[in-house]
């Protein structure tokens, strides 16, 4: 039921997989980090089968087609410029958007400055990022758990990460996705420049402009066991959406829903969806 496909932008050439006919509703589908397109791979193929066009990319560093060497050149400007880049090249005019993790950060941004684009947003884990900030600024469990995000940006951090058998990003996962996913992943994380390319996503900077309010009809859906984002930032994001807001929140589950509980994320989309 999966398709592999390359998608041809002015930014190089993305690889994707894909499900669905082709003139079923579009679905963009964007991976976290540290993953790729295969993430989505169980969302995919029941989206296809109920009749949607679903297609999941690997994103800015993670295609070896499009993997510049500047951090400058992962900019959140650039990161949703590709998402509406690949929908051209798609040729679609309006989509629904669904990420999670880096790539629900990118879809809260893209719903942000092209509402006009989406018919549903769709995130999983990550909150608005007005939601985040002011969870930064009034949270200290939050200012806590966002550490990372500075650590990551350290020179040394490819040489932790991928030392003694990959162990960092091994405990990453928590044990919580497939083992063919994760060996994928270390992979593809393995070639050269790749996990660079990848951290280069917390190296680029802050985003241009303060977050905006979202219009577009979004349902969020967060987990009460995620190490990255606490219950601060995912409560006060209802405060940052418009447009008709579902919130979602899965009990014992990690950070990495969309592959410890496959099942229970494609029905989800599903029934937004419709």
């Amino acid at each position: 039921m999966i398709e592999h496909i390359s998608i041809e932008t002015e930014a190089g050439t993305f690889d994707a997989i894909a499900s669905g006919p082709e003139d079923g509703r579009p679905v963009l589908l964007l991976h976290g980090f540290p993953e790729a397109a295969i993430e989505w791979e169980h969302q995919v193929a029941v989206l296809g089968v109920n009749g949607f066009r679903a297609v999941a990319p690997d994103q800015r560093g993670y295609s070896p087609g499009v993997r510049p060497e500047e951090a400058k050149e992962y900019t959140v400007t650039h990161l949703v410029g590709d998402v509406i880049a690949m929908a051209d090249a798609l040729g679609w005019g309006t989509f629904d958007l669904v990420g999670h993790d880096w790539g629900g950060a990118v879809a809260w941004w893209t719903a942000i400055e092209h509402p006009d684009r989406l018919r549903t947003l769709n995130v999983f884990s990550t909150p608005h990022p007005g939601a985040l900030k002011t969870a930064l600024q009034t949270d200290e469990d939050q200012r806590l758990r966002s550490q990372y995000m500075l650590d990551w940006r350290e020179r040394s951090t490819e040489k932790r990460m991928l030392e003694n058998g990959a162990r960092i990003l091994k405990q990453m996962f928590e044990w919580k996705i497939r083992p063919s996913h994760l060996d994928e992943y270390l992979q593809r994380l393995n070639e050269p420049g790749a996990l660079t390319a990848a951290l280069n996503w917390y190296r680029a900077g802050k985003p241009y402009g303060a977050a905006e309010k979202v219009s577009v009809r979004t349902m969020y859906v967060w987990s009460t066991e995620d190490v990255a984002f606490g219950s601060a930032a995912a409560f006060e994001t209802e405060n940052w959406c418009t447009g008709g807001y579902r919130f979602e929140m899965v009990e014992d589950v990690s950070h990495w829903i969309p592959e410890e509980i496959p099942e229970a994320v494609s029905s989800m989309l599903l029934e937004h969806l419709a």
